[in-house]
């Protein structure tokens, strides 16, 4: 079944060593577009993390923030070097002393001295790795689940207003031979006040032209029936499984210009309330369908 764009998913895991939340927040797009929002050490994993985001989803705008503490100082792989601290120690009371002064380290200082800190490594660790994959997959879960959620609803609401179509197609339907008949009675009449006003011979051989001509322009059958197909179609996507937004996007343009004809060519007052209706009915689809990956 079709899946709805907009949802949201989360995940929240604590462990000895370091906590973290998945939040995934999504809405409607022509395309997949995936916002990272994690730290920066992370952003080895991006590419592997998208990857796995892309077999849940197609289109759409998605937000995903990563919120970590980490509990243990040896997961991040920070050291001190020492050995280049007390070298520069050494050298500065050595200085000191030769000009009769007392040295007094200000660690302050040293805590912001950059060059003193090493990264043991640009990868992050493999256990927190771990977790953080399993806890965004998870929460990539509890997304997806909303989504079908919204999308079981937007179906339900879109069949319904196909049966609303299909009524309003088949009142359409209904009253088109009585507008053929309508029309056939009014043109005889006028062509028969003509002739005889202008003292003109009557012709039926010309007459019945006049009316096949007139038949041709007002008759809809073909329209109708394609727009019956295209009904029936919409109503198959929306039970097959798999992406179906572009695929409803695009018969729902094929039925307007279907009954766009038909209100054109009827040339009806009742048929024009019954085709603005239906293009209303349309509309309120469009929008839904605007939503559904």
């Amino acid at each position: 079944m079709p899946v709805s764009m907009t949802g949201f998913g989360r995940n929240e895991t604590n462990d000895d060593a370091w906590t973290h939340v998945w939040e995934i927040k999504s809405v409607n797009g022509r395309f997949l577009d995936v916002k990272w929002r994690m730290p920066g050490y992370l952003r080895s994993l991006e590419n592997g993390w998208e990857k796995i985001v892309r077999t849940h989803a197609s289109r759409g705008r998605v937000d995903i923030s990563l919120n970590l503490e980490v509990l243990d100082s040896a997961i991040l792989g920070v050291t001190f070097n020492e050995t280049m601290a007390k070298a520069m120690f050494e050298q500065m009371e050595q200085l000191a002393s030769a000009r009769g002064d007392l040295f007094k380290p200000d660690y302050n200082k040293v805590l912001s001295m950059s060059s003193l800190w090493r990264d043991n490594g640009s990868e992050p660790d493999p256990g927190l790795t771990e977790s953080l994959t399993a806890g965004l997959e998870a929460a990539l879960k509890d997304w997806v689940s909303a989504r079908s959620l919204e999308g079981d609803a937007m179906v339900k609401d879109l069949l319904a207003r196909l049966d609303v179509l299909k009524d309003l197609a088949d009142k359409i339907g209904e009253r088109v031979p009585e507008i053929l008949e309508e029309k056939k009675s009014s043109l005889r009449q006028r062509i028969q006040e003509m002739l005889e006003s202008a003292g003109a011979e009557f012709s039926e051989d010309r007459m019945l032209q006049e009316v096949a001509h007139l038949t041709d322009k007002l008759d809809v059958s073909e329209e109708l029936t394609r727009l019956d197909a295209h009904l029936d179609r919409l109503r198959e996507v929306l039970s097959t499984p798999g992406d179906a937004g572009k695929k409803l996007d695009f018969l729902l343009q094929e039925t307007f210009r279907e009954i766009n004809t038909c209100g054109n060519k009827a040339q009806d007052t009742t048929v024009s309330r019954l085709v603005v209706d239906f293009k209303a009915e349309l509309e309120r689809c469009r929008e839904q369908v605007q939503n559904i990956e």
